[in-house]
């Protein structure tokens, strides 16, 4: 692992804690170097949050490199061809048209050695193509591509959702005020589950794992639960008896077809049918190497207060 050095593409929700668990393993081994791209408007932000930001990649040893992740693929070519690894934490902020596939073309062009896309999520190939979610299909496209060569030596993390979002009102499943669940699909339909900072502690795991990991979709989970369960959980951590409520896959799939460029609908609509969104904890990264990391449960007693529910 010597004479590494690592680019995180990102320093949002999950590339923070990827950032973080990168770095902190980095220092174990000689030469090895994380830098983060970023934009230059963002290394010289005014704003408290992303000041806190970049204060702490600072602290942590990490370079600060400035550039855009919407320049002409040359430029990329350039930057990218500078390192051994790539790991991309840009989320979909970018939308659709092609910016995951012009990334992972510019990281094969670079000649870069290891990727680590931006594929922490659910089983794209589960799912398949033509699903509610556009975004899947070029998902596909850039693991077609990786598996079309071999030397970019590649690692996909699929992570399902961040546990956070079955606690939030936006995703329309568990509503905390209202002491109501809407189970999406089924009562027995079931989601994987990971925070970001398990997800940034496993990939650092995943990435300096020996062996190396090259090649491989690496499941990682921190719970799989069905949406009875969840219920469950509010009932038993809030003391209170939840209204429960199911939204079949006829009425998900007519609330997408009424509002068919609905991100969160289209989103409903993958979570209900149930097919590549959740895998069994015993096959993952976490469950085969016993390494610890908070279940579904444990986040909703650490994070919600139930009490100012009550």
């Amino acid at each position: 692992m010597n004479n590494t050095s690592i680019l995180v593409l990102g320093a949002g929700e999950l590339g923070m804690p990827v950032i973080r668990q990168l770095a902190k393993k980095a220092k174990k081994y000689s030469n090895t170097k994380v830098t983060v791209l970023l934009r230059e408007a963002t290394i010289n932000t005014e704003d408290i949050n992303k000041k806190k930001n970049i204060t702490e990649l600072k602290e942590l040893g990490v370079e600060l490199l400035p550039g855009d992740l919407s320049a002409p693929s040359s430029e990329l070519v350039s930057i990218f061809k500078n390192y051994d690894a790539i790991v991309s934490c840009t989320g979909y902020g970018n939308g659709a048209g092609g910016f995951q596939l012009k990334l992972a073309s510019a990281v094969l062009d670079a000649g870069v050695k290891r990727y680590f896309p931006w594929q922490f999520g659910v089983d794209f190939e589960v799912i398949g193509r033509g699903s509610a979610q556009d975004l899947f299909d070029e998902q596909l496209d850039v693991r077609e591509l990786l598996r079309s060569q071999s030397a970019t030596k590649w690692v996909i993390i699929s992570t399902g959702m961040f546990t956070s979002y079955l606690f939030e009102p936006f995703f329309g499943v568990l509503d905390l005020e209202k002491k109501s669940i809407n189970a999406i699909g089924g009562w027995d339909t079931a989601v994987t589950v990971t925070t970001p900072e398990d997800i940034g502690k496993l990939t650092a795991e995943i990435f300096f794992a020996e062996p190396l990991i090259e090649d491989k979709v690496v499941y990682i989970g921190g719970d799989t639960i069905t949406y009875g369960q969840l219920a469950d959980i509010a009932e038993s951590l809030s003391g209170q008896k939840y209204n429960r409520t199911l939204s079949d896959m006829t009425e998900i799939q007519n609330d997408l077809k009424n509002d068919p460029s609905n991100f969160v609908k289209k989103y409903r609509s993958i979570f209900g049918a149930g097919k590549g969104v959740s895998w069994p904890l015993e096959i993952t990264y976490n469950f085969k190497n016993d390494i610890e990391i908070i279940s579904a449960e444990q986040w909703a007693k650490d994070n919600i207060d139930w009490e100012s529910f009550n």
